[in-house]
């Protein structure tokens, strides 16, 4: 960590609003924090589709592997001094803590870039950052490390689960953390899509994760959940590129009704059109799934083609086209996608919700200006406030014991 005076810092630098982004995908994450009122000033990110389409929309971008970025490279790209930057945002790689798969945790070497975001955040020393991932990070163990590794990768104290580990380390680096799962969808996301997001405040501010937005229910239509017919139904006749499905799968989703997924295919057609899946464990849900225009959309994967991932449009017989995936992960229309199909796809399936990069911008800008909350001398009802205040914060509908 390179020393600085924090007080001096906090005084000459309270007023900057600017962002360095890692691991910055396609800007999801980054077009949300925007949106709430910070400045990106630069993005990172290894992969080179990626970064075609991080310039392709005019920012500034360092690509490379971030193991061999020196954080004083990116303070000089971008002006800034230690200290000086508002916030650090990113979403290390999400395969080794997935919920499906392996689960192969921090022994999987992208595990350890997440030690590669604490590295930058040490030697920057941003006033806040925020760091997003898959939920099972939550519960994600840490597997057996061989006594060499240990002693290799100076592993000896870490011990239960990888979030105990990251916590730690911001710990150690004097960092007040919040964290928690939210779905995008109580903040306005056309879409179900459940994120690990942890904030982390320098100077030990109040930092909160956001208050939900939309609900299920609610007597005003502008802070229901938003629908996917919403966003992408004005696109049917003009849904732009996709990957189209074979003639069988075709043919077998055209047998599904909207909503639907195989579960709703005539009983006899199953067992083929499932092939090996169909004795498998699991729920399947992905197979043969089509959306519904009345419902949020399921979580955007990286490939709606895929036999166990299918996204299918409400109506038509193929794949949800890159513009309703970009709608429904909320790009704006102009927003430029680089690289092949696939690529597309995977980088919109893998971004940030704007909606709830917003929510989270707008809450950290809240907690740096001291508006989040509204303090009384009396807090009348406090039952019936408590209700609310905590069906808030899960996200809830109802407000009943």
């Amino acid at each position: 960590m390179k020393n600085i005076n924090l007080e001096e810092v906090r005084e000459k630098y309270k007023n900057n609003r600017d962002v360095i982004s890692m691991f910055s995908g396609a800007m999801g994450l980054d077009i949300g924090l925007g949106k709430a009122g910070l400045n990106v000033v630069i993005g990172q990110d290894f992969e080179p589709s990626c970064v075609e389409t991080i310039k392709a929309n005019g920012h500034n971008v360092l690509g490379g592997d971030i193991r061999d970025i020196k954080p004083e490279t990116l303070l000089k790209l971008t002006g800034l001094h230690v200290g000086e930057p508002f916030m650090i945002c990113g979403g290390p790689p999400c395969q080794p803590f997935s919920t499906a798969g392996k689960r192969l945790g921090i022994n999987d070497p992208r595990g350890s870039l997440f030690m590669d975001f604490i590295r930058m955040i040490d030697y920057i020393r941003p006033r806040f950052f925020i760091m997003e991932n898959v939920k099972g990070i939550v519960s994600a163990p840490l597997k057996h490390v061989p006594e060499k590794e240990k002693i290799k990768d100076n592993l000896e104290q870490k011990q239960g689960t990888v979030l105990d580990v990251i916590l730690s380390e911001f710990n150690k680096l004097g960092y007040k953390t919040v964290y928690g799962i939210l779905d995008a969808v109580n903040y306005g996301v056309p879409q179900f899509r459940e994120r690990f997001v942890l904030i982390g405040s320098r100077d030990n501010e109040d930092i909160f994760l956001p208050i939900p937005t939309h609900f299920q229910m609610h007597q005003n239509p502008d802070y229901r959940w938003k629908t996917a017919g919403e966003v992408i139904k004005d696109l049917e006749s003009n849904p732009g590129e996709y990957t189209p499905l074979s003639d069988d799968r075709k043919k077998y989703l055209h047998m599904v009704p909207e909503g639907g997924n195989w579960r709703d295919l005539p009983q006899e057609t199953i067992p083929v059109a499932m092939g090996g899946a169909y004795k498998s464990g699991g729920g399947k849900v992905g197979f043969y799934r089509r959306l519904s225009y009345a419902q949020p959309s399921p979580t955007i994967t990286t490939s709606p083609a895929q036999k166990a991932t299918m996204l299918c449009h409400p109506r038509q017989d193929r794949p949800l086209s890159i513009k309703e995936y970009a709608r429904i992960q909320q790009f704006p229309d102009d927003w430029k996608f680089t690289g092949t199909i696939s690529a597309q796809y995977r980088q919109i399936g893998n971004a940030v919700p704007v909606g709830l990069a917003e929510a989270i911008g707008r809450a950290v800008i809240a907690t740096a200006n001291k508006t989040s909350t509204i303090e009384t001398k009396r807090f009348r009802g406090t039952s019936v406030h408590n209700k609310i205040k905590n069906a808030m914060k899960l996200g809830g509908s109802s407000y009943d014991d």
